[in-house]
């Protein structure tokens, strides 16, 4: 849900240029143009609200299929967070062929945050929705994907099925939005050729150019369930099944966001969020542990080795190429 924070360097060029010229101005001078970069940043974020991306998925959703209200709803709608200065809201449906669709927004005077994800029912081998942005004045963290259900890296026909199609759209945004730093290798096997990790300040274009790919993302994602055909097979909806739990296991223990929760409404709380509506399903839709999907990140005495991954490859740029082909073996 939410990331460490980090900025773009600005280029040497630039830096020497601000260098000079705040070294020219007279001493009040120099205080109103940093005060005013200040205003300008804190205005720029001010002005963003994650609202209309939600507003934006739930009517086109709506020309679709019908929504219906989650059972989730009622328990999860809102609430304040420990100091009375931040607020979350929720949002939950179910439909035909969508097991949950959930969103949180988060607001305070210091950070935005939307999570946003929906899930295919098990009938159904869709990839999952996924957009997650944290938003400071200064700077954003941003993930947007269809998460594959199934392997892609060692195996071709689930990504055929659903991403060679769609790799001229990753291409556009990729173009826009640079990779965002270090994913550990199994962090990247929940990821697809067209996702969007990426960090950038904090701008009205950088938002616009955001709203857009989240629109665009989404009515893509729209078009995969309304066309895809319900699966009879036992086997095959028991396999959809376990990835998808396997997926909200993963998420569950290893979403960064959870210090952030934490602070913001306590453990207790935050614990209830993650697992019974942000990745509602990992109690109930399995009986595995993380343990036994992840094996290698088991600790002395049942301890959970957070760090199992990070001693494996890690990848600094895209690990795709245009087609799709993952370059990271």
């Amino acid at each position: 849900m939410g990331f460490s924070v980090s900025s773009f360097s600005s280029s040497s060029s630039s830096s020497s240029s601000s260098f000079s010229l705040q070294h020219t101005l007279p001493p009040l001078l120099k205080r109103t143009a940093s005060s005013n970069r200040r205003v300008c940043i804190q205005s720029c974020f001010s002005s963003v609200s994650y609202h209309k991306f939600v507003d934006f998925a739930l009517d086109e959703t709506s020309l679709h299929t019908h929504l219906l209200s989650s059972p989730l709803q009622e328990k999860y709608s809102s609430m304040k967070s420990k100091d009375g200065k931040g607020v979350l809201n929720m949002l939950s449906f179910q439909a035909d062929k969508i097991r949950l669709l959930r969103s949180m927004t988060i607001e305070t005077e210091t950070m935005q945050v939307l999570d946003f994800t929906v899930f295919p029912k098990a009938e159904y081998d869709v990839p999952i929705f996924c957009a997650n942005f944290f938003s400071t004045a200064k700077t954003n963290i941003v993930v947007l994907d269809l998460n594959p259900l199934h392997d892609i890296i060692n195996q071709d026909d689930y990504k055929e099925k659903y991403f060679k199609s769609l790799m001229p759209l990753g291409l556009k945004y990729a173009e826009h939005f640079p990779w965002g730093g270090k994913l550990t290798s199994e962090s990247i096997t929940f990821f697809s050729p067209i996702v969007i990790w990426t960090k950038f300040t904090s701008s009205p274009q950088n938002y616009d150019i955001l709203y857009s790919a989240f629109r665009d993302y989404y009515k893509v994602w729209l078009e995969l369930i309304a066309t895809a055909v319900k699966e009879t097979d036992g086997y095959q909806i028991s396999h959809n099944l376990e990835a998808q739990h396997r997926y909200l296991t993963w998420r569950a223990e290893t979403d960064p966001g959870q210090g952030v929760l934490k602070k913001l409404i306590g453990d207790t709380l935050a614990k209830d969020l993650l697992r019974s509506f942000l990745f509602n399903g990992v109690d109930e839709l399995g009986s595995k542990t993380f343990n036994d999907y992840f094996p290698h990140y088991h600790g002395e005495e049942g301890t959970l080795n957070k760090k199992g991954g990070i001693a494996g490859k890690s990848f600094e740029n895209r690990p795709w190429d245009a087609s799709g082909k993952f370059l990271g073996q």
